[in-house]
């Protein structure tokens, strides 16, 4: 059975870091591609980053520069580093793993407010 589960958000303040982890069991996790969405109120879900098995990385324009999107397969983790973050960031984000019809975690807010 696979499983998703993340964890790291809360409430941080303009400009602050957060670094969510998402753990992942029951597959050979080194093998896949694996991503990050969040999804705002009111807004539709967005990919954040992606991390190919390779280790290749892709971002959304407006986290370019600010994100990081690592791997760690000995741990099965997929982490986001998130610095200089601004009040738009604030969502639940969710890691995801695109093998068979896709897996999700339950999700982390993080809010990005003063």
């Amino acid at each position: 059975q696979v499983q998703l589960v993340e964890s790291g958000g809360g409430l941080v303040q303009p400009g602050g870091s957060l670094r969510l982890a998402c753990v992942v069991s029951g597959i050979a996790f080194s093998n896949y591609a694996m991503d990050w969405y969040r999804q705002a109120p009111g807004k539709q879900r967005e990919m954040v980053a992606r991390i190919f098995a390779g280790g290749v990385t892709d971002y959304a324009e407006s986290v370019k520069g600010r994100f990081a999107i690592s791997r760690d397969n000995a741990k099965n983790t997929v982490y986001l580093q998130m610095n200089s973050l601004k009040p738009e960031d604030t969502a639940v984000y969710s890691c995801y793993l695109n093998y068979l019809n896709g897996y999700w975690g339950q999700g982390t807010q993080v809010t990005v407010s003063s």
